[in-house]
């Protein structure tokens, strides 16, 4: 899907609003792709995110997938507007074991009030790219809140 950005400064404003999450800095997350309705955010497996199992906590991927759905929505937006998270659901596919993770949300449908966003989270494992969680998420448009974005 082709999509064009309502701000053409659309880049530098989610880069800012995301270094001001305070919560993906504490997480470790940190943005790898910037693009008009597609934002990519990574982090990396740390024994103080873990489950009683030993996987990356189900609430940690929730989390920094919901930041890239947030801020995809967000690229789409005119300058002035943030976004909110109002709705997800999430599907945990396969225990998160793996060094790295990639959290991608991709703008499905924007709207003037809500965007629908699909997100995955991925890790490499054996030289294969598994899916380990899966969320479909429905962003508010927040007007006069301009670097909102989750």
């Amino acid at each position: 899907m082709t999509v064009q950005p309502r701000d053409p400064n659309f880049e530098t404003r989610v880069r800012d609003s995301f270094a001001r999450q305070r919560f993906m800095a504490t997480l470790g997350a940190s943005l790898e792709l910037v693009a008009p309705g597609e934002i990519t955010i990574v982090f990396a497996h740390r024994a103080e995110l873990t489950q009683q199992h030993g996987f990356l906590h189900a609430g940690v991927m929730t989390s920094v997938v919901d930041s890239a759905c947030g801020y995809a929505a967000l690229s789409l937006m005119e300058p002035g507007v943030g976004v909110l998270s109002v709705e997800f659901k999430v599907n945990m596919l396969a225990p998160a074991v793996g060094e790295r993770f990639v959290a991608t949300g991709r703008v499905v449908r924007s709207g003037r009030t809500l965007t629908v966003c699909s997100g995955e989270v991925t890790t490499e494992r054996d030289g294969a790219t598994v899916a380990v969680l899966l969320m479909q998420a429905t962003m508010m448009a927040v007007r006069g809140r301009e670097g909102v974005a989750d």
